[in-house]
């Protein structure tokens, strides 16, 4: 299968269209259209309009709507979760992992949208006023310009397409190029509900030529972007008057205490820094650990490490697959090298096999190194020894970005200096900063971004209050 614009509901084909491969055999998977600024002004246009003939669906037919897909996925799991792995390379059991995370993210939708509510407020509380009634309701913003990342391409549109819908936006997607089918079968998904708002979503495909069209366009309300900090700049100079939501880069990290239990931090640090081939925004990268256990932590976490398997993403028993593409792994390779040059000890991994990197285990790591300092997006985790968590958290903080940060400890102090005091947008005590559950508020701080996903939060940011007086 083919992916297909969507203009509204119609689908659309054109001539000119690219292929995907997969990441670890080189075999075509898929296939696009290549879109255009005017695909994208199209598909706004249609947006708007569907936006106000839809004003009086009532919130029971959105329900019944993203209950439709909810049953779809169910019914297409197995098929969408391969369609992941055919065009990112992520194992076939995480694949099936989002589906259901997907699922969920969409009941969460219902649910916080069945539970929003304005409040009444009382205009006679000050001398100047009076006696009103007086209240304020939350209302759809009109058209949303969504644009989702490859590494988690179903679960990430699903993050911001169901706050989006539920609450009566009309909405123009523009997924990953990287995975253009696994969007396009959700989308249809939402297109074949009987129960569907018409014309309500749209999706688009391409690169910078049409996500610059839907930013800068003066039709939507709110721009909700997940990608890096690089573009989320671009999208802020872009974007005009207008609601802007980012979810961009991390370079998340932990401390190991020296209370904590090192076996269990080991292995939970190995799935937070490896899972997804490190492609995961709050991957943790940076691992501070007390003196007196960081030669006893290190080896722990590199026998933890080297006992993943990686491989074939299609077998059931593979951890980790391959990297999004090959320059990802030229990139990591050369960091590694990098690091090495530098001082750095390698304690496992480092070497590329095709679009396979493995885990890699960076001990001996100072600040100035570029795998300490920056986002990898790879499969590197780097040990940083301290003298102590005041040590930590200075290091811990000196970074432009700040999405979730850890503590591995049985110190409670430790436990409320690091919950009060790192700069970030989550903290997780006892396991990785890679903990993220699709009920939480979601979103960083610093250069990591504005706004917070999570469908009961990323509701406010599809929507605006409208203040009412009766007098």
């Amino acid at each position: 299968m083919d992916a297909k614009i969507f203009f509204g509901d119609v689908e659309v084909t054109k001539t000119k269209t690219e292929e995907i491969k997969n990441p670890y055999s080189g075999k075509v998977v898929a296939t696009f259209p290549v879109c255009d600024a005017s695909d994208a002004k199209e598909a706004l246009d249609i947006a708007q309009e569907a936006f106000r003939k839809n004003r009086d669906i009532l919130l029971s037919q959105r329900v019944a709507w993203l209950e439709d897909v909810i049953e779809g996925l169910r019914e297409q799991k197995e098929d969408i979760a391969r369609t992941i792995t055919d065009e990112v390379g992520k194992p076939i059991a995480s694949a099936r992992v989002e589906v259901e995370r997907c699922i969920e993210t969409l009941r969460l939708s219902i649910t916080a949208a069945i539970e929003q509510h304005g409040e009444t407020f009382n205009t006679d509380a000050m001398p100047s006023g009076r006696k009103t009634l007086a209240f304020y309701k939350r209302v759809p913003v009109g058209v949303a310009a969504l644009i989702t990342p490859f590494n988690f391409p179903l679960n990430l549109i699903a993050h911001k397409l169901g706050p989006a819908l539920i609450s009566g936006n009309a909405v123009v997607l523009k997924p990953t190029p990287e995975a253009p089918l696994t969007a396009y079968k959700f989308a249809r998904l939402f297109i074949q509900s009987k129960h569907r708002s018409p014309n309500a979503l749209s999706v688009v495909y391409g690169d910078a030529e049409v996500g610059s069209t839907l930013v800068k366009s003066p039709i939507p309300r709110v721009i909700s972007f997940t990608g890096s900090v690089p573009v989320g700049k671009i999208i802020m100079s872009q974007a005009g008057i207008k609601k802007v939501s980012l979810e961009l880069g991390g370079n998340a990290a932990t401390f190991i205490d020296e209370s904590a239990d090192l076996g269990t931090a080991a292995k939970k640090c190995a799935v937070g820094a490896f899972a997804n081939s490190g492609q995961v925004c709050i991957s943790l990268q940076r691992i501070y650990v007390h003196e007196k256990v960081a030669d006893t932590f290190a080896a722990l976490l590199a026998q933890e490490a080297n006992q993943l398997m990686v491989g074939d993403p299609y077998d059931e028993e593979t951890f980790m697959g391959p990297l999004i593409n090959e320059e990802a792994v030229i990139r990591a390779e050369s960091w590694v090298q990098s690091a090495v040059n530098e001082g750095a000890e390698l304690l496992s991994g480092g070497k590329r096999e095709g679009n396979l990197f493995p885990p890699t285990v960076m001990n001996k790591v100072h600040d100035a190194m570029n795998i300490v300092c920056e986002e990898v997006f790879a499969p590197i985790v780097s040990i940083v020894q301290v003298k102590d968590f005041d040590e930590a958290l200075g290091k811990i903080n000196n970074s432009p970005y700040g999405l979730q940060y850890s503590i591995f400890t049985n110190d409670l102090k430790n436990t409320q200096r690091a919950i009060e005091e790192y700069e970030c947008g989550g903290v997780v005590v006892n396991d990785i900063p890679t903990v993220r559950f699709d009920i939480q508020p979601y979103g960083g701080s610093k250069l990591s971004g504005i706004g917070k996903e999570g469908p009961k939060y990323a509701l406010e940011e599809f929507t605006e209050m409208k203040s009412v007086v009766i007098c």
